[in-house]
């Protein structure tokens, strides 16, 4: 079979679920990834042919996007600041704002010269320690996460990246104190609440895991408050705390932050939402 005659089949199938430019993107994603094509391959010779095999991978794949079930769990894996990362249902699929959270830790950090130690809490697939580790190589990075099989995840995204992260299993909720001395804490916990779930999508509703997600609408800053506490004894002279926050409650995370006695600062991300918090200990 032809495969631009599989691209119109997913076009026609997809059309009343996804943006036009949505499911060709979908559709090249998938044809490389699996077969090595990309459009301009297509482009060039729109003769192509694929086997019985391959047409039941694209129609397999093609079902669970009708279901939508993200894309990079049917690929297997998705770019991350320059890095690819394997993701499957256990781990929350990182997304672009979150690479501006480890470009604000690089750019304040860029010009120091000792070895700075990092801790991740709420590591999920490792991306945020992992893009750290590569571009900061002096530093001694941990990662906490409450979740064994995301942390499985962590531990092959790290070997896929060659980077050194120290992974630690703990419920952050249930900790006393953060062992160590460290320059920089970073962490993305859950912070959607119930009330917003109207607002996400199926993708996301269906398929990422619920504790890395949500908290309860009647404390909506369980984990900030908490890993806030921890941070304000375990951060060394001139150390720094960074979240990415929930752009509804930017005002309430700062103020609470401010509470502890942190100087704080706000950032916009690319859609022009408040949605990292920096604070360092006055």
């Amino acid at each position: 079979m032809k495969l631009n005659a599989q691209k119109g089949t997913f076009f026609k199938t997809l059309e009343n679920e996804y943006p036009p430019e949505e499911i060709f993107s979908f559709f090249f994603m998938l044809t490389e990834a699996f077969f090595k094509i990309n459009r301009l391959n297509l482009a060039l010779n729109p003769e192509i042919e694929i086997d019985k095999n391959q047409v039941q991978q694209l129609e397999s794949a093609l079902a669970r996007l009708k279901n939508h079930e993200p894309i990079q769990h049917i690929i297997g894996e998705t770019e991350f600041f320059g890095l690819t990362f394997k993701v499957d249902k256990n781990v929350l699929v990182p997304r672009p704002e979150t690479e501006e959270l480890v470009q604000w830790v690089l750019d304040d950090f860029a010009s120091e010269k000792k070895a700075l130690k990092i801790l991740d809490i709420g590591t999920g697939s490792g991306c945020i320690a992992i893009s750290l580790a590569k571009n900061l190589p002096k530093a001694q990075i941990s990662a906490i996460d409450i979740s064994e099989k995301a942390l499985q995840i962590a531990k092959i995204n790290a070997e896929i990246n060659n980077a050194k992260i120290n992974f630690i299993l703990e419920d952050i909720l249930k900790t006393e104190a953060l062992n160590g001395d460290w320059n920089i804490i970073v962490s993305n916990p859950p912070y959607v609440r119930e009330l917003e779930k109207k607002e996400m999508h199926r993708n996301v509703l269906d398929y990422d895991p619920p504790g890395a997600l949500y908290v309860k609408d009647n404390n909506p800053l369980l984990f900030y408050d908490k890993i806030t506490k921890l941070a304000k004894t375990a951060l060394n002279p001139g150390g720094k705390l960074y979240f990415e926050i929930n752009q509804y409650l930017a005002e309430e995370t700062e103020k609470m932050m401010q509470k502890y006695g942190f100087s704080t600062e706000l950032r916009k991300d690319l859609f022009g939402n408040f949605r990292m918090l920096r604070g360092e200990i006055n």
